[in-house]
């Protein structure tokens, strides 16, 4: 092995293909594309999974069993660290507010309230899940948190 020419050869960004710009390119006249048909054509393209007429994988496989996932709760969570930063001592946070910040996505299922930061000032937190954490730390600081149901608020 010579060490001058471990690397010679080796580009790390590679140009991309140039099609259609003449005969000399390699990718000139039909750029690739071969003569007539349909994929010679503007806006041909394969389906998603097509294998050329061959029964495709995903029909071959097995399907078994049935996932839930499907209609799980969707949950938006927001650390009490983001309610530090976002907010001020004393207001009232709800999922609507956190939605209007822009902090939580605009749709989700039921928010949840994490722990992870720190927290100095009193809030009042209203959403469907907190950690056990995030209750502590909102409690030592003065705050009160209340959880959503879907048939009311119960306060904690």
């Amino acid at each position: 092995m010579i060490l001058n020419d471990v690397h010679t050869g080796i580009r790390k960004n590679k140009k991309r293909k140039r099609i259609g710009r003449g005969t000399g390119s390699g990718h000139g006249k039909t750029s690739g594309r071969g003569h007539k048909g349909f994929y010679s054509r503007s806006g041909s393209s394969r389906r998603t999974g097509f294998e050329g007429g061959q029964m495709p994988l995903f029909r071959r496989v097995a399907k078994r069993g049935f996932s839930n996932n499907a209609f799980a709760a969707e949950v938006a969570i927001v650390n009490v660290s983001q309610l530090e930063t976002a907010f001020e001592a004393g207001t009232e946070v709800t999922p609507e507010l956190l939605v209007s910040r822009g902090i939580v996505p605009s749709r989700f299922d039921e928010l949840k309230v994490l722990g992870d930061g720190e927290l100095t000032k009193s809030l009042k937190v209203h959403a469907h899940r907190f950690s056990s954490s995030a209750e502590q730390k909102i409690k030592a600081v003065g705050g009160s948190f209340n959880i959503l149901t879907g048939a009311g608020v119960v306060a904690g």
